[in-house]
């Protein structure tokens, strides 16, 4: 079965003040690492704009009529210091949200194998009732409660290796037992938020913070020590993956050290604890990562374990 890459051109129109680093060209060095021969047999899709209903899932109407009301006709509306939106973010928000969702019912219906959904705004960051760090809606909490709640899934599964806390899927899964949330995060670092004590309301959250500094072998030590025997013991039935590569070393918001070749092998080793427990079914998507050639390079080598794996 094929790797299906799902993305919109709606995306670019979420321009954000000069100098941002979640910047437009952000997606265009995506799609030159990914318009080469080597990446021919992906299946490419136009991210649907995702229902209102789906984003109810985590959000509140009032916060949805909020963020709508917010979006200007002309120039930008500040969100909080960090978060911004004009007049084409609507849609580019609701594209993230639809295009996770037609990733995940594609892997669920079996016509793919895994799934990467290329989209920004990203989400992380958005909680219940908060649109902060760039995020305005939680895509990769709302894809994990379509699949509880819609495909029945019983066991879902998120990792998170984006340099920064996923706060927001955190606080929108906090009191959902069927879904695991495991983020690895630089610490201290924005948001602040990711100590080990921070478990959920049923133990299904854990948070692996790294010092600054820190480089693939300790990366790769802790997540073979805690994480995989975490998944493995919950034995997933899917598994979303929060792909941000601001761990990368090149990367100016954070002080991690990770190379492509860390993101290629944590990737493949999620994708074989899918292959044990979830039928191979994974489904990720963008978060963070703003230095542009380490970004195009690190998604170029994500996307190449998924195609590897999905044979």
């Amino acid at each position: 079965m094929p790797t299906r890459v799902y993305t919109h051109s709606d995306c670019l129109s979420h321009v954000t003040p000069p100098g941002h680093p979640e910047q437009v060209a952000r997606l265009v060095a995506i799609a030159e690492a990914l318009d080469t021969p080597a990446f021919d047999a992906l299946e490419r899709h136009a991210a649907p704009l995702g229902d209102l209903s789906e984003v109810l899932r985590c959000h509140p109407q009032s916060y949805i009529d909020r963020v709508r009301a917010a979006i200007p006709e002309d120039g930008y509306v500040s969100l909080d210091g960090d978060t911004h939106v004009v007049s084409g973010s609507w849609n580019a928000a609701l594209r993230g949200v639809g295009g996770i969702c037609a990733a995940l019912d594609a892997v669920m219906a079996g016509a793919a194998r895994n799934a990467f959904v290329a989209c920004r705004p990203p989400g992380h960051h958005a909680e219940t009732d908060t649109a902060m760090g760039f995020c305005l809606f939680g895509n990769i909490a709302i894809a994990a409660k379509r699949a509880l709640d819609h495909h029945g899934l019983s066991r879902v599964a998120l990792v998170d290796f984006d340099v920064h806390h996923g706060n927001g899927t955190q606080d929108l899964l906090w009191d959902e037992a069927r879904a695991l949330f495991i983020s690895s995060h630089q610490m201290p670092l924005y948001p602040g938020s990711g100590a080990r004590h921070e478990t959920g309301a049923h133990g299904n959250i854990f948070n692996l913070p790294f010092p600054p500094d820190t480089a693939g072998p300790s990366f790769r030590r802790h997540y073979e020590a805690e994480v995989f025997p975490a998944l493995e013991n919950f034995r997933p039935e899917l598994i979303l993956i929060s792909a941000g590569f601001d761990a990368h070393r090149a990367d100016p918001l954070a002080q991690m050290a990770l190379v492509e070749e860390d993101f290629a092998w944590v990737t493949a080793r999620l994708c074989e604890i899918a292959d044990e427990f979830c039928d191979g079914r994974v489904v990720s998507t963008l978060e963070g990562g703003y230095d542009l050639p380490a970004l195009g390079a690190s998604v170029a080598a994500h996307v190449t374990t998924l195609m590897e794996h999905a044979r």
